[in-house]
This record gives structure tokens, sequence and C-alpha cells, in this order.
């Protein structure tokens, strides 16, 4: 894969885009942008995974309902 390449800029409305060559696409949706000097860094924005995202919720301190209460033990249904 090439590391540097040559791509022309346009207007898209009242913003300035540039097309990303398909070699160069970046993962998933949404990036970051900043400037350093002349330069424009991107990165993919990196989404947590739904176990990171559980892993920082606080435990609730409530209790839930008996859901199975009522309900005939699995061994006494018949199909």
């Amino acid at each position: 894969m090439q590391t540097e390449r040559r791509v022309r800029l346009f207007k898209n409305g009242r913003n300035q885009a540039l097309r990303i060559p398909k070699d160069f696409e970046l993962p998933g949706d949404e990036a970051i942008i900043r400037k350093e000097g002349a330069r424009l860094i991107v990165k993919p924005l990196k989404h947590p995974s739904l176990l990171a995202l559980l892993a920082r919720l606080e435990t609730l301190d409530e209790d839930f309902p008996d859901v199975d209460k009522g309900l005939l033990p699995p061994d006494d249904i018949e199909l």
C-alpha cells in the first residue's frame, strides 16, 4: 500500500472536502480531524465495544421482579 497519494480538493456546499482513495479508506463512518501546523491529521473514531460500555455502567440497587413466579417448572411443560 502506498503511504502518500495526490488528491483533489473540492467544495461541498460551504465546506472543503476531498475524496479518500479506496486504499486509504478508514473503518467506520466517523473520524476525528485536527490540524498540526500545515497538516491535517484524520483518525478513525473508535467506538467502545458493548462489553466496555457495559463495564462502565454503575450497578443498580433495585430488586427486579421475579418474572418466573407462577410459571410451571420447565420439566412439567408438554409440547
